[in-house]
């Protein structure tokens, strides 16, 4: 192993998400961990740390840039001269925007290998993206990767390019763990004797947050309702549990730092969004032992144990709501617990753990 390796991750906005958790785990589980950056082309270092305290300790590995709205040749200047500083032998890219900067600045600075991750292909409907995504991929030419089958099998039909090389996202199994309930519960002031469904996600529209609502609105009282993020929609959320619900049995937990511990503290993860590519959250949960309840859009199906995961039609309240209660008939009833979480458990070790991904990645700068 080359211990001199120098490898640089851009991405659009270093803010909590799935694609910047999977660049802040693959930085952590490089083999270069010590020669792995993070450039995060918008914001600057001391908003990011203060917005998401998990960098901190990471600080002197992350560059941000700040770059204004709009294109930015500046940026890509300012890239250029820093690929040409650090001499990096890989540059990695995530996502059509750090592409467009990373990319071009790294074949400007002559880096070796410039790889580049696509986490959804929703996005290539536009004519205008595929038109961009077609002329940066003819200039740049990277070593093209998908984090899903359905994300790859999107862009060779949209993009009339050969399949691109498949690399599921990966989550820490060792850090995600089933843990102690009624503990986790009084961590985060819930109720102890409630069914509680989980659902981490930024508070947008896309999410699906209102979906959900809806769906737990017409459920039994004793089913409560955690939301951990924050986000735009926060406020009409918030209005319409008031209105409809008495405000009494959903829980907006804001941004959470310990992710293990609100995962350890539900029965069931709900992820009702409208659009995803290969979500890092419901692998998060499985690897902590609870089973999956989630919209059929993107790769989600990937992420789902096939024993225990539930799939429904995207923004179908009625079905959610009917997923949802099977599952806690199965949960409660005859089916013990343990055995759901240890066969959703495994399903995550086998096929999702951080260090298969990292070591996949890794090999691409050999």
């Amino acid at each position: 192993m080359n211990n001199n390796k120098t490898t640089i991750q851009v991405v659009q906005h270093l803010v909590p998400g799935g694609i910047e958790t999977m660049a802040l785990d693959l930085q952590q589980f490089s083999q270069d961990v010590d020669n792995s950056y993070i450039i995060s082309l918008e914001g600057t270092k001391s908003e990011l740390c203060e917005r998401w305290p998990r960098l901190i300790p990471r600080a002197d590995r992350i560059i941000c840039l700040n770059k204004p709205s709009g294109l930015s040749w500046q940026t890509i200047a300012e890239l250029i001269e820093i690929f040409t500083r650090l001499k990096p032998e890989v540059v990695h890219t995530h996502h059509i925007g750090p592409l467009l900067y990373g990319g071009l600045a790294a074949k400007k600075a002559g880096v070796k290998t410039i790889v580049h991750t696509e986490h959804d292909a929703w996005h290539l409907q536009s004519l205008k993206r595929r038109i961009l995504a077609k002329s940066l991929l003819r200039i740049v030419r990277p070593v093209l990767v998908a984090d899903a089958e359905v994300v790859a099998l999107e862009m060779v039909k949209h993009l009339k390019i050969p399949p691109p090389l498949v690399i599921p996202n990966g989550i820490d199994t060792q850090r995600f763990i089933p843990g102690d309930k009624a503990q986790a519960r009084a961590q985060l002031g819930l109720p102890e004797d409630a069914i509680v469904i989980g659902c981490a996600a930024r508070l947008i529209a896309i999410k699906g947050h209102k979906t959900l609502l809806e769906a737990v609105q017409h459920m039994p009282e004793d089913v409560h309702l955690v939301l951990a993020g924050q986000g735009e929609e926060e406020q009409a959320l918030k209005q319409i549990v008031q209105t409809c619900m008495d405000g009494m049995r959903v829980h907006f937990l804001g941004n959470i730092d310990d992710m293990p511990g609100f995962y350890q503290a539900i029965d069931i993860f709900c992820l009702p969004s409208f659009k995803e590519g290969y979500p890092l959250t419901p692998l998060e949960a499985q690897s902590c032992g609870v089973p999956v309840v989630a919209s059929d859009t993107g790769g989600v199906k990937e992420t789902l144990c096939p024993l225990t995961g539930r799939l429904v039609p995207v923004g179908d309240a009625d079905q959610l709501r009917v997923a949802l209660q099977q599952l806690i008939v199965q949960l409660f009833g005859a089916v013990a617990i343990e055995s759901f979480g240890q066969t959703v458990r495994n399903f995550v070790i086998g096929n999702n753990d951080v260090r298969q991904m990292a070591s996949r990645y890794h090999s691409l700068g050999h």
